[in-house]
């Protein structure tokens, strides 16, 4: 069956939280965030793309889930990889080499609004992919899917290495694509906390 041994070469989710715990990137315990949100899980992304194997197991893995799909498969490999924020960056080159994608760009946070930094003209983006290491609230995807459509640029695909349950599984008709869906569970104060309950020790984080 066409496609088959791609989707079998695709790591199952546990495999792959196996390796963001190996690679301290996924922690359990109990994190407190800046915004004063208690959780049980953190997830520090950058810490499983410290080694190049591990890094490029994920992006190749992801990169996987964009060449099954047809419509995009069809596209390559003159596409546009993007990045939301810098946090992603390691993604975004890894998924570019192992679908030979023609671009990469990605896009920061200047004063309140996130824009190109690469000078980007309208018309210049091909066809684009938006990836991230993880989703959370899927603020910032949907920011960078504004900011790509100002430019002219259709968008074919997203996708992260893990996204939160609570975000967007879609954006404009374009499913987001993961390698893992976390169901997190925030808490909005220590008297709602469970584990401020049972007396674990907090650490303070930050996204």
């Amino acid at each position: 069956m066409a496609g088959a041994p791609g989707v079998q070469l695709i790591p199952s989710p546990e495999e792959i939280m196996q390796i963001l715990k190996r690679t301290g990137a996924f922690r359990e315990g109990h994190f407190v965030y800046p915004n004063g949100k208690h959780t049980a899980h953190y997830f520090q992304m950058p810490l499983a793309f410290r080694y190049y194997d591990t890094a490029r197991v994920l992006a190749v893995a992801l990169s996987r889930k964009f060449r099954v799909d047809r419509d995009i498969a069809s596209q390559l490999p003159k596409v546009s990889i993007i990045s939301p924020s810098s946090g992603g960056i390691p993604v975004a080159f890894g998924v570019r080499d192992a679908l030979s994608a023609e671009q990469i760009y990605w896009a920061e946070q200047e004063n309140g609004k996130r824009m190109f930094r690469q000078y980007v003209n309208q018309g210049d983006i091909n066809p684009c992919i938006i990836v991230d290491d993880i989703i959370r609230s899927g603020h910032a995807i949907e920011e960078t899917v504004g900011l790509v459509r100002s430019l002219g640029a259709p968008i074919i695909g997203c996708g992260a290495i893990v996204r939160f349950t609570s975000a967007p599984d879609q954006l404009e008709g374009v499913a987001i694509k993961s390698l893992v869906e976390f169901d997190e569970k925030y808490y909005d104060s220590a008297e709602t906390c469970v584990e401020c309950t049972k007396g674990a020790p907090e650490e303070h984080v930050r996204f």
